[in-house]
């Protein structure tokens, strides 16, 4: 697993820096706290548990459903879901609206860390795009 890591130069022109920092995210980084602008979690287990901490408020935390990081995203306070991304005959978009429709299970449950953490993997929810962007609020 590795994380990306975008700096952006002064008076918010395009990215100057891209860095890929290759290393078990379940280890500390040798980075500073909230030093990032966006985490990805896609079929990577629960990168958000051990990396919030190098999300700066305001980043985006980009999760797909399958390992369980979207449901651990949807029950932190730390985080509000503000897209999620759709895809379809080979492109990608990002919905805003209507984002109470996602995140139901559709069995009834008590979606719980720990509980995650024991399954291993993701909800199966009502409707699943292909992921969800969640920005940092705390």
């Amino acid at each position: 697993a590795g994380v990306l890591e975008i700096i952006e130069s002064e008076g918010g022109s395009p990215p100057e820096t891209v860095s890929f920092v290759h290393s078990d995210y379940t280890a500390p980084l040798e980075v500073p706290s909230e030093s990032f602008d966006v985490l990805i979690s896609l079929y990577a287990g629960f990168v958000s548990d051990s990396c919030t901490k190098y999300l700066r408020i305001g980043g985006v935390l980009l999760v797909n459903p399958s390992h369980g990081d979207a449901a651990m995203a949807s029950i932190d306070r730390r985080y509000e879901l503000t897209a999620v991304v759709l895809s379809g005959s080979g492109t990608y978009r990002t919905r805003s609206e209507g984002l109470d429709d996602y995140l139901i299970p559709k069995a009834a449950t008590t979606i719980t860390p720990t509980m995650l953490h024991e399954r291993g993997r993701g909800i199966a929810y009502t409707r699943s795009p292909f992921a969800y962007l969640f920005t940092r609020v705390s």
